[in-house]
């Protein structure tokens, strides 16, 4: 609620003396702006500084970036999903742009998946590590399955199905080897785990 407090200010500038610039998209005090090029970029940025420095601010030097996002060249992350122009595979000189959840976020949940199923777990039923396991994953899904998240989604079952093989062949007294063989898609699914795939949801357009 402060950072929207304070910059309303940033938002009533743009709008009234830097919109020709390009656009400015803001949640909180986590902002991008698109620019058509790279002269406009600089300057966006310029008139962003000045503006923050009337409010005592300034842009975080280690987080404030300038992407170049023609033909899939660079991409940025923004409220958690990267952000890439990928070639259309119907239409190969056209790119569109997609997302999907970015490296750090995809190391949040894989952390959070190893600790749920960690070899402290062992002496505990497999049916009650899943109970613990789908609201991590159902949360985290939702929010990310707005976008291209297909294949993150589809490696992060696979990981989740790892992890519960190998807790299982500790259970049994034998190491996390051959996992694949003795436990299954099909044994995985009838533990009522919680699956990403299949959950990505895209955005239509309304006239």
């Amino acid at each position: 609620m402060l950072a929207n407090i304070a910059l309303h200010v940033l938002d009533e500038q743009w709008v009234a003396e830097c919109a020709s610039l390009g656009m400015l998209v803001r949640y909180c005090d986590d902002f991008v702006i698109l620019c058509s090029s790279r002269s406009r970029v600089e300057e966006a940025r310029r008139r962003v500084e000045m503006i923050l420095s009337t409010l005592g601010l300034r842009l975080h030097p280690d987080k404030t970036r300038t992407a170049c996002l023609s033909q899939g060249q660079d991409d940025f992350v923004f409220l958690g999903f990267s952000h890439r122009k990928v070639r259309s595979w119907k239409r190969p000189d056209r790119y569109f742009l997609q997302k999907w959840p970015s490296d750090r976020n995809m190391a949040l949940i894989r952390s959070k998946i190893k600790a749920a199923t960690g070899r402290n777990q062992v002496s505990r039923p497999v049916s009650m590590v899943v109970n613990d396991l789908n609201p991590v994953l159902r949360g985290w899904g939702n929010y990310f399955r707005w976008g291209n998240s297909a294949r993150k989604f589809s490696a992060i079952d696979s990981y989740v199905h790892q992890r519960l093989a190998i807790l299982a062949s500790h259970k049994e007294g034998r190491r996390g080897r051959n996992w694949k063989k003795r436990f299954t898609y099909s044994w995985v699914r009838s533990l009522g785990i919680h699956r990403l795939g299949g959950t990505v949801r895209y955005r239509t357009a309304h006239a």
